[in-house]
This record gives C-alpha cells, structure tokens and sequence, in this order.
C-alpha cells in the first residue's frame, strides 16, 4: 500500500482533494458539513456516513503521502 501511494504524482493527490474533497463548492463543501455533523453527533444516515467516506478519502490520501514523504526523508539521516 505504500508503494502505491509513493508512486501516486503528487499533483494528482492534490488535485484529488481540491476537487472531489471540496466537492461540491457551494454551498459548503460536504465535507465540512459532514464534519460538523460528525462533531455534533447527528451523522447517523448511511449516505452521510458514505459521503464523509467519499469526501474525506483524497485528503486521507494526501496526508498519507505526506507523511511518508517526511518518514523517508528523516531515514536518510544517520
């Protein structure tokens, strides 16, 4: 799974989560609604629950690449 998300361009995992994380625009990204459903405790819709799935996946992704990035550059040190 590492590797895979190694060989992922970085431009394609941002503009994954510019587009499909921040999908749609307005009135609010779904993403933020289904956070704040989240944080009060209302997100209880399987479609909800799919939608935070959907919308939060590209930024999972680049958080993990990112975070990869940085592991591999602190192992080159010795």
């Amino acid at each position: 799974m590492r590797r895979m998300i190694d060989d992922l361009p970085w431009a394609v995992a941002i503009v994954l989560a510019l587009t499909l994380g921040l999908a749609p625009f307005t009135p609010e990204p779904h993403l933020l609604e289904k956070l704040r459903m989240l944080a009060a405790g209302t997100l209880r819709a399987p479609i909800d629950i799919f939608d935070l799935a959907l919308h939060g996946l590209p930024w999972c992704l680049l958080i993990a690449k990112a975070a990869f990035a940085l592991a591999g550059r602190g192992a080159g040190k010795g």
